[in-house]
């Protein structure tokens, strides 16, 4: 028993000493008939493999590439490509150099392996975001519309995208075998596609216009049919849906002239000029609800069978916010002031004037209330009935929207000044213009420069603004009179100018340049004398100082030919 164990020892001792010769007889080298990429290594050690691979890599030529019907040439830089020599090696001669395998590696011959590539993955990105911008054509959702001749539906259409996963395969795959990387396209779908489409015209647009609906105001009745309710429906994308939505301004404004003809909702008491003389327009009560209640039951409501489209909407009869009391309380009786000027001719002026005046006209200033141009007026906007015209910029004239409100401003301010309104805010012309009263006007300027005066007496105030548009051969002529019941007699002096300074002479060559022969500027004041009506007593004196800088001579250039 003894002597078997010591031959079996004798024995593995023999195995192992072999072992270790064949280890060293094999080495470090990579196995013969290795290669990576169709690149030999074989019988190389580490670092000769990882140099014959980075040099039969370094020259490798563009990419191929095959997209969208086109083709085109990229750098494995721009692509974001680049072999990992080290990690390639490491495939063959990362085994641990004892083992059994990568012993009988070494002397059996190794395999071809796939080469390693190191990714940018920004590079990359760009390159298919680049990519995918010459083939991607985006989907169109799905639309269902409801209109006054029935529902309305655009079918949705897939789109096509780059399928950035195969792409980005085929691109390394080029990379490594030098060939051409054909690149392929996948189609999107919609957010909203043809169930989401059938899904909403089934479910809401079709049972929406089936017929008419009734809102009941107490005793009142009021039916509303499709065409009548339809533009206050909307179906929204919203997650993949399309979503019954209600435009409750819209329904509001449908219903506000329904319900005043069957069930008079108030209506506000109003003064206003009659065949010359204020009289009070009496308010009437109506009908108040919750239009809150309405909209919340509305969608419901309208896609409801035959037979339930009916709504009780709880409701009151009450009086108008502004009733004829209010409206009698204002004791607006008799014109205490008025003003009038003048404006040589031009369309612009007869369109801006206008419609300022259009807009100030009927305004009513209550006790305590300030009146502001702006905020009546509003922005002079083309949408807002403004068209362009000359206004006063850093001392010149330009051409900008709204230009001759002013000219509304100063025929304002002047009837506010002599009824007795309170001056809030106001600012003269930069230079003097000689159709305005020297040291009594104002210019404005949407949002920045404003008019604003403060009725401070005891009485409601009514403004009415007229317009006679000027001609080729007539002045324009804007007056503006204020009707109240007379609480102040208010007179004026004018001071003579002082401070007087010259003008500039302007040489501009840009293409917005006008001509102008300047004139000098001054200073000068006025005085504005306060006494009850129908009393000599002077209760107050105000007095306002007005700096006008000069209007320089501008003399225009052709554009571009002065020197910088």
């Amino acid at each position: 028993m003894h002597r078997w164990v010591k031959l079996s020892g004798l024995g593995l001792a023999a195995a192992g000493a072999a072992y270790v010769v064949a280890v060293l007889v094999a080495g470090d080298d990579l196995p013969r008939g290795t290669s990576i990429g169709g690149v030999a290594v074989g019988g190389l050690s580490r670092s000769a493999a990882e140099q014959r691979l980075a040099e039969a890599y370094a020259d490798r030529p563009g990419l191929e590439v095959a997209v969208g019907g086109t083709e085109r040439e990229v750098s494995p830089a721009d692509a974001g490509l680049r072999l990992d020599a080290e990690a390639s090696v490491d495939q063959v001669a990362g085994g641990a150099r004892w083992s059994p395998t990568t012993l009988w590696d070494r002397f059996t011959g190794g395999d071809d392996l796939e080469p390693v590539v190191a990714v940018d993955d920004d590079a990359l990105d760009g390159l298919l975001d680049e990519l995918d911008e010459r083939v991607a054509d985006e989907p169109v959702d799905g639309v269902v519309r409801l209109t006054r001749k029935g529902v309305r539906v655009r079918d949705p259409e897939p789109g096509t995208a780059l399928d950035r996963d195969a792409a980005a395969d085929a691109l390394v795959a080029a990379y490594v075998d030098g060939g051409r990387a054909e690149l392929e396209t996948s189609e999107e779908q919609p957010a909203i596609d043809a169930g989401d489409v059938r899904q909403a015209r089934e479910e809401f647009a079709e049972p929406a216009l089936s017929g008419p609906v009734t809102l009941r105001f107490d005793a009142s009745a009021v039916t509303l049919e499709p065409r009548q309710f339809v533009r206050a429906l909307r179906l929204v994308p919203e997650d993949g849906e399309l979503v019954p939505t209600l435009r409750s301004g819209v329904l509001a404004r449908q219903l506000s002239g329904l319900v005043a003809k069957d069930g008079q909702p108030p209506v506000d008491a109003e003064v206003r000029l009659v065949a010359g003389k204020p009289r009070v327009v009496p308010g009437k009560p109506g009908v108040s609800f919750d239009q809150d209640v309405v909209d919340e039951a509305f969608l419901d409501l309208v896609t409801a069978p035959e037979g339930e489209r009916e709504l009780e909407v709880p409701a009151e009869v009450v009086e108008p916010a502004f009733t004829t009391e209010d409206a009698e309380a204002l004791q607006i009786t008799e014109q205490v002031s008025q003003f009038t000027t003048y404006f040589p001719y031009a369309e612009y002026r007869n369109t801006n004037i206008g419609r300022a005046a259009e807009l100030v006209d009927g305004t009513v200033v209550k006790p305590g209330e300030t009146f502001s141009l702006n905020g009546t007026v509003g922005e002079r906007t083309a949408e807002n009935g403004f068209t362009d015209g000359f206004i006063i910029s850093n001392g010149i004239f330009k051409e900008d929207l709204g230009g001759g409100v002013s000219q509304m401003a100063t025929t304002t301010f002047n009837a506010a000044f002599f009824a007795g309104m309170t001056d809030v805010e106001h600012k003269p012309h930069s230079f003097y213009i000689d159709r305005y009263p020297v040291g009594r006007e104002a210019t404005v300027a949407w949002p920045t420069v404003d008019l604003r005066f403060r009725n401070d007496t005891p009485y409601g105030v009514l403004v009415h603004a007229h317009l006679t548009p000027s001609t080729p051969s007539s002045q324009g002529v804007v007056t503006v009179r204020m009707f109240s019941t007379k609480y102040w007699d208010i007179t004026t002096k004018t001071g003579d100018s002082y401070k007087l300074t010259s003008p500039a002479t302007r040489t501009l060559d840009t293409p917005d340049c006008y001509p102008n022969t300047g004139y000098g500027g001054f200073d000068i004041d006025v005085w504005r004398y306060w006494r009850r009506a129908g009393s000599a007593e002077l209760e107050r004196t105000e007095k306002m100082h007005t700096t006008y800088t000069p209007s320089d001579t501008v003399i225009c250039k052709p554009p571009g030919s002065l020197p910088d």
